[in-house]
């Protein structure tokens, strides 16, 4: 998992409301035994790219060709067509599935502002609990437990991050039962079992690198469906969504406050 945007509720207190601004975290679903040959495509993309050399792929540079994407900047208009159009098709390729939470914030505050003022959460606790339950019924549909790896950051950061995962596994969802129910939440003995582990990852893990290039696309998509990268995620059919139906309870991608 990665994060997108602040998780402070009034990061933007004069942000126009439609406009994009966003918290967002989520990533991918992973079966363990396709990590190899996932890490083995992500490693043959690098081959043909050899300027990249062992630079983490990261979403912000790639897009602005900036840092140490600068040499993008660099390519004629064919040879950069290329690079996107192979790293879109990498990404198409691989076995993984998408999923996450977005937090439109104006919605937000303009949702709970007045009932809890600053006694609101963070943007961060709605958007994990949103995402991780999400996923976990995704790993408990296929008869799987699921491990949580969210990239180092800072030790409170990462604290938080743990102990709300302690949090759904002790106890279930924080959310108001009653305004909650339509959604299903899993109980405690239910998140229990299914989420394993949680451990921290830096960007050095391929998979987590992977994590950051699926985030953006997805939570532009909450503002902006015919995003290019979105729509190269939606149709290679790599979103939670299309695992979705009635009978088996699944949730896809949430888009809170919007």
């Amino acid at each position: 998992m990665d994060e997108s945007g602040s998780r402070d509720p009034d990061r933007h207190p004069c942000q126009q409301a439609n406009a994009p601004d966003w918290f967002g975290i989520g990533g991918i679903l992973v079966n363990a035994k396709d990590k190899s040959d996932i890490e083995a495509s992500m490693d043959a993309f690098r081959l043909r790219w050899p300027q990249m050399g062992d630079i983490p792929l990261r979403s912000y540079d790639i897009r602005n060709k900036t840092k140490r994407f600068r040499w993008l900047s660099q390519l004629d208009e064919k040879s950069l067509s290329a690079f996107y159009d192979d790293l879109s098709a990498m990404i198409a390729d691989l076995p993984i599935v998408v999923t996450g939470c977005v937090v439109h914030r104006p919605g937000y505050n303009e949702r709970y502002l007045e009932q809890y003022g600053p006694r609101r959460w963070k943007l961060c606790k709605t958007a994990f609990h949103i995402a991780v339950e999400r996923a976990a019924k995704y790993a408990l549909h296929h008869g799987a437990r699921m491990r949580v790896y969210v990239e180092r950051s800072d030790k409170v950061t990462e604290q938080q991050l743990k102990g709300y995962f302690d949090e759904m596994r002790n106890a279930g969802q924080p959310f108001n039962s009653e305004t909650s129910a339509k959604y299903q939440p899993m109980p405690a003995d239910q998140l229990r079992p299914t989420l394993f582990e949680f451990a921290v990852r830096t960007k050095g893990s391929q998979l987590m690198q992977l994590a950051d290039l699926v985030l953006w696309p997805i939570c532009r998509g909450g503002y902006a469906p015919d995003d290019r990268a979105y729509g190269l995620l939606k149709s290679s059919r790599k979103l939670l969504d299309v695992h979705c139906t009635g009978a088996n309870g699944l949730q896809g991608i949430k888009y809170s406050c919007f």
